[in-house]
């Protein structure tokens, strides 16, 4: 009997909580088996199986009916009617509210008695077997857990209320309507919303009935004669002018439409405004006048127009329509193409025939018209979104988008032909130059010149600045204003410059700034330019130098408020300005305060090299550049595909302005500038102080400095926003590299050429101011312990041109050539020495010249060759011995000359000694320890 255990007493009859909550506890763990399937692929079936076949599946077994109560399928179910995301809540709880039984008046009062039995309401009711169309509603509403809002209890809430919708469905077609009035309301709108709750509920995603595609076809058609007469009616509202009528049918019409195709009611209201039937009033050819100029004034007032419709219908679209309906942007669209656009395409046709350089102003100008539109739309409606506006602006991006290829290949284009007319204008005015000869003032150098060449390039600078940020007319409102026109190829080319350029290279001609000290006569000088157009006209650049200045010295603020004094008269501003010229040049005294500005005061380069460089041409490339870049910085936000295009553009139009400037321009004026220089002979010139090519090669390396400074100005202020500066792969980034390496190049091939250049000069000032007898003088001659008019003049022309250099380059540049000097003329010296016969006395006068070559090497502040030359200098020493042994002695010491040179070296020194016969011997004898009677023999 111990082997039986005791029974343990049970609930025959359980409550009806503990019944739910075990068959709960029972639905929870889900096998992840079911029969020969997952788990996962039941759910998966489920999701799609219709909703009057999932009682049916549920009690195929207990597994399959836990399933079935799975919230992730009813989520989804839930999802599918889109009553959240539609915000249809309220519409449903009004479905719910008309159905629901009116309590009637007249009915009898009743009295509860207690009959003693109980409350049986707890107790579980056992369905009878239901039929199928109730299968869905008895198996949902089992088991479901009172005041718990689950995804199912929502769907089956919902299911209920819409499923008794569905009777007046079956009703014949004209009387659909009419029998759901009574369950949905008789207000548009709510008739609206609960049509379209009904036309998810019938979705093929929910399939709530065997029927649903029936009823689907029958709640189609009931909605197509409600959205007829929605239409109906807001034609009869828009007639009268009643706007809350409309906005009531244009809301109804917006929530029973499917979501597919263009929505009727916005359509038709748009098709009916008179502004897209009146392209008759407006003539675009009226925008150029007698003289083929451009004048958009006549634009101004049919945009004006258009303005003017579409904030008066705006306004109405914005009140009326729903703003998802984009009615307001459908109709600009509409305004855009059909108007805006048919006016400009015969405007841009006939500015094509006149010239490219009116034609592509014509584009920017249409272009920024067309954008007012843009610009109402955003100020009408004041909920518009981010998105809302790029919206609004691909209208016109849409709009404009058949001109854009034709346009941005022009704008590359005539921006090459602008850059050749301009090199080959300054080619041919230099030609002429070179030709006929310039006065000597005129052929001055400018940097040179000035006292202070750093501070006149940054004033220069700072005009170019400024003129940067001179506002560029992108819309011509003026008859002449803009562009001018031009018959050819070459003359629309230079029109495309502006005229904003002449009055730039005004403000920036350097010639302004020299003699900014003052003159004698305190009076108002002038220098003229004559600028020459493709016609031989010409028109004149009167600029005044300043009134009042110094004794010495150079005032910043003087300098800078030069720019306000001066003032620049245009007498012919109609004619493209494509050569600045000088012509005449005032002359000017002026006080100088250092040996120095006196030094380049009286220089006078001959050989017209300053000419091969102009900064009016860089000036006007840029400016061609600017405009260019303007015009295309309009179309810059454009997206996608043209986008690229215009960022490609502009990088385009600044390469190849670099690519102009530096092969046409630069790389050409300095290599004929080195070669000038290369073929330069000191012999065949009088002046020795100075060597004319390299000093013009001075002020090239000043006006390409002053050049690259601009370009970059120009990169930094114009060009930065649209490209990455630390892209070193970007073709802007590398091209502009590329320019700066072939300037340096350019430059250390010039200083190269004019460094030996220079060295020729100095060997040539010490052979020929050298005297036969300069270091050899007659014993009873007087001692002169001063450097010698060779070594004076030498020294002279050397600081004059290392002086002049300062502040054109980089340190770097300038240290390589301040060694090169000093280790050329390390050369020419030994060289010099070497074949010289020095006396005693003459070797003082040797120690003078090496003294004053030393402080001249000290002053250029590099090391390594200040040690040198004081080397040399001590060398000067064996020159002055008057002890042959004592000579002797200072030869052998390896260590008195740090290394630099060698006993061997020394000894052909002192072998230029007037004295070297007389102690030839001795010191061979205290060198070498020779002794010519015992060590020779001669056999």
């Amino acid at each position: 009997m111990d082997k039986f255990a005791a029974l343990e007493p049970t609930r025959l009859y359980s409550s009806s909580a503990s019944a739910t909550n075990k068959r709960a506890s029972r639905a929870q763990p889900i096998s992840r088996w079911i029969g020969k399937l997952p788990a996962d692929i039941h759910l998966l079936v489920l999701n799609h199986l219709p909703i009057p076949d999932i009682p049916a599946y549920a009690r195929a077994s207990r597994a399959t009916a836990g399933l079935s109560r799975d919230e992730k399928l009813w989520e989804r179910r839930w999802n599918d009617l889109s009553i959240t995301r539609h915000a249809l809540d309220d519409t449903l709880d009004d479905l719910e509210s008309k159905q629901k039984p009116k309590a009637s008046p007249y009915s009898p009062p009743t009295i509860s008695v207690d009959d003693d039995f109980g409350d049986f309401t707890s107790a579980p009711r056992m369905p009878s077997v239901p039929s199928l169309s109730a299968a869905f509603t008895s198996f949902a509403f089992a088991d479901a857990s009172p005041g718990k809002q689950t995804f199912r209890t929502r769907y089956t809430r919902a299911h209920s209320i819409l499923n008794k919708c569905l009777a007046p469905l079956k009703q014949p077609p004209h009387a659909v309507l009419s029998a759901l009035t009574p369950l949905i309301g008789v207000s548009l709108l709510s008739q609206a919303r609960s049509l379209r709750l009904l036309g998810f509920f019938l979705s093929p995603r929910v399939q709530p009935v065997r029927n649903w595609d029936i009823l689907l076809a029958a709640l189609k058609a009931a909605i197509d004669r409600f959205d007829v007469s929605l239409l109906t009616a807001f034609d009869a509202a828009d007639s009268r002018g009643d706007e809350v009528m409309m906005r009531e049918a244009a809301r109804a019409s917006w929530e029973v439409w499917p979501g597919i195709g263009d929505w009727e009611m916005g359509k038709v209201w748009a098709e009916k405004r008179e502004i897209l039937y009146e392209q008759g009033r407006w003539n675009p050819l009226a925008n150029f006048t007698e003289e083929n100029t451009l004048d958009f004034t006549p634009m101004d007032e049919f945009m004006a127009s258009v303005i003017r419709a579409l904030e008066e219908h705006g306004t109405r679209a914005v009140f009326v329509f729903p703003p998802a309906a984009g009615v307001l942007v459908g109709f600009a669209e509409r305004v855009a193409n059909e108007v805006v656009g048919e006016y400009i395409a015969p405007l841009l046709t006939r500015a094509r025939e006149i010239s490219n350089a009116l034609y592509l102003t014509a584009v920017a100008a249409s272009f920024r018209e067309s954008w007012r539109i843009v610009d109402v739309l955003t100020t009408l409606s004041s909920n518009f979104s981010h998105k809302d506006k790029d919206k609004a602006e691909d209208v016109i991006f849409m709009m404009f988008e058949p001109n854009m290829d034709e346009y941005l290949d022009e704008e590359i284009e005539s921006l090459k032909q602008a850059f050749e007319v301009i090199c080959k204008e300054w080619a041919r005015s230099t030609l002429a130059l070179a030709s006929h000869g310039l006065p000597t003032q005129a052929q001055q150098t400018r940097f040179l010149t000035a006292q202070n060449p750093a501070l006149m390039k940054r004033t220069v600078l700072a005009s170019f600045a400024d003129v940067l940020l001179l506002p560029v007319t992108i819309v011509p409102r003026t008859v002449g204003a803009g562009v001018v026109a031009v018959g050819g190829a070459v003359g629309g080319a230079v029109g495309a410059v502006g005229t904003g350029m002449v009055q730039g290279i005004a403000m920036l001609n350097p010639q302004r700034w020299v003699g900014g000290t003052g003159s004698t006569n305190n009076s108002k000088e002038y220098t003229s330019f004559g600028l020459h157009d493709a016609e031989g006209e010409a028109a004149i650049f009167e600029i005044g130098a300043d009134e009042e200045g110094g004794d010495d010295g150079v005032d910043e603020s003087s300098l800078a408020q030069s720019s306000t004094r001066d003032t620049v008269s245009i007498n012919n501003t109609n004619t493209a300005a494509t050569s600045f010229t000088p012509s005449t040049f005032g002359t000017s005294q002026t006080n100088v305060a250092s040996s120095t500005s006196a030094t380049k005061a009286t220089l006078a380069p001959t050989g017209n090299l300053d000419l091969l460089l102009s900064l009016d041409v860089a000036l006007q490339l840029i400016h061609a550049d600017r405009d260019a870049l303007k015009r295309l910085e309009i179309f810059a936000s454009y997206p996608g595909h043209y986008g690229t295009r215009v960022r490609e553009t502009i990088e385009e139009a600044f390469c190849e302005m670099l690519g102009v400037l530096c092969n046409r321009h630069l790389e050409k004026g300095f290599g004929i500038a080195t070669e000038r220089m290369n073929s330069y002979k000191p012999a065949e010139h009088e002046e020795t102080a100075s060597v004319a090519p390299l000093l013009q090669f001075f002020e090239l390396v000043h006006i390409g400095d002053t050049i690259q400074s601009m370009v970059q100005v120009f990169f930094d202020k114009e060009l930065a926003p649209y490209i990455d500066k630390t892209d070193f792969l970007n073709v802007v980034v590398r091209e502009k590299k590329r320019f700066e390496n072939t300037l340096d190049d350019c430059v250390a091939a010039g200083l190269n050429a004019g460094t030996q250049v220079l060295m020729n000069q100095v060997d040539h000032i010490i052979l020929t101011l050298t005297k036969p007898r300069e270091y050899y003088p007659p014993e009873d001659a007087p001692l002169e312990l001063g450097p010698t008019q060779g070594c004076t003049e030498a020294i002279r022309c050397l600081d004059t041109h290392c002086k002049l250099l300062k502040g054109s380059t980089s340190k770097e540049v300038l240290e390589v050539f301040y060694q090169e000097v000093g280790i050329r003329l390390l050369a020419i010296l030994q060289k010099h020495i070497k074949r010289q016969i020095i006396s005693l006395n003459g070797g003082f006068q040797v120690i003078a010249d090496l003294n004053a070559y030393y402080s001249f090497v000290a002053s250029l502040k590099v090391p390594n060759i200040t040690a040198d030359f004081s080397h040399l200098k001590m060398l000067g020493h064996v020159f002055v011995v008057e002890d042959a042994k004592d000579l002797a002695q200072i030869v052998r010491d390896v260590t008195r000359y740090g290394g630099a040179y060698r006993p061997e070296d020394i000894y052909e020194f002192i072998q230029r000694r007037a004295d070297w016969k007389k102690i030839e011997k001795t010191v061979d004898k205290t060198m070498y320890n020779l002794s010519f009677k015992e060590d020779c023999i001669v056999c």
